[in-house]
């Protein structure tokens, strides 16, 4: 037993010295460590950029044949879109009512519907106080045969209510405001403030621009809602560009990229698009 002791002192100096031979750690090491902790954050931060600054490769020339394709037909939105229905010799408060409620009956129905509704309510009389004295049942036929004729009478009444009661017959002049309002979204309202009061708050998405972006490959990933590719666009595309490409796409998507059987042969894009490459690809393998 005493051997085992001496011997299991013998270690233990050995052990010490070892410990005592080893070169402390230095505020200088220490400093290292902070280093490479910084310079692993950096490298997140900067694959956080890379991800951040993502953009589609050919997003440009797809833009320039869009726009040359759409100076050379007129669409729909060009000539009966919301911001082509409001009467011109109405004062300006009445103006931006009428563009509001233009594109409060746009939802879920083709310009022309929505045109032919306009002209009904301003043969009719289409200002704050002729709409408060109108019964909701005889606004729904005044604007029939809009989708949800109903629901959309509703909501213009409420809404008019409103204008009168918290902004003196005027509309909101703020996004968060506008959307307050009893059926508008955030696509009216960004189209609202961008008709109505000259102020381009972000892009504007409806069927047409969410359809197209996909198809073009203008979005890291496919969206599945408008809100979606809304904020995926707004991550790339410069902003100047933002006040023009809801009506830019929508043209092109009521004339060439349509929903169902999209005319891909008189596309310019048809070499650049991977929508059209995948639909090419189908049609050669169900030929052969």
């Amino acid at each position: 037993m005493p051997k085992e002791k001496g011997a299991a002192r013998k270690i233990s100096k050995g052990v010490e010295q070892r410990i005592q031979s080893r070169p402390k750690r230095t505020c200088t090491q220490k400093v290292d460590c902070v280093t490479d902790i910084e310079s692993v954050l950096e490298a997140e931060m900067t694959s956080k950029k890379v991800i951040s600054q993502w953009v589609p490769s050919q997003w440009k020339a797809q833009l320039e044949n869009i726009q040359k394709m759409r100076s050379q037909r007129l669409a729909p939105v060009d000539t009966v879109g919301c911001s082509k229905l409001f009467d011109p010799g109405v004062d300006e408060k009445t103006k931006r009512y009428q563009i509001l409620l233009s594109l409060m009956l746009s939802s879920q129905t083709k310009d022309e519907i929505t045109a032919a509704a306009m002209t009904s309510l301003k043969k009719y009389g289409c200002s704050v106080n002729k709409i408060l004295q109108t019964d909701e049942s005889d606004l729904a036929e005044l604007i029939y045969p809009v989708g949800f004729c109903k629901s959309k009478a509703k909501y213009i009444k409420k809404t008019t209510e409103i204008l009168q009661s918290q902004y003196d017959g005027d509309i909101p002049k703020s996004m968060d405001e506008l959307c307050q309002l009893p059926g508008v979204g955030p696509k009216m309202a960004l189209l609202t403030m961008l008709t109505a009061w000259n102020q381009c708050e972000g892009i504007a998405v409806d069927t047409h621009v969410h359809r197209i972006s996909n198809r073009l490959g203008w979005l890291p990933s496919p969206t599945k809602q408008p809100e979606q590719t809304r904020k995926g666009l707004e991550n790339w595309l410069p902003k100047s560009y933002w006040p023009h490409i809801n009506k830019l796409l929508v043209g092109f998507g009521q004339t060439i990229c349509l929903p169902v059987n999209p005319h891909c042969s008189n596309c310019l894009n048809f070499s650049i698009c991977p929508h059209a490459h995948a639909l090419h690809q189908s049609k050669c393998k169900k030929e052969t």
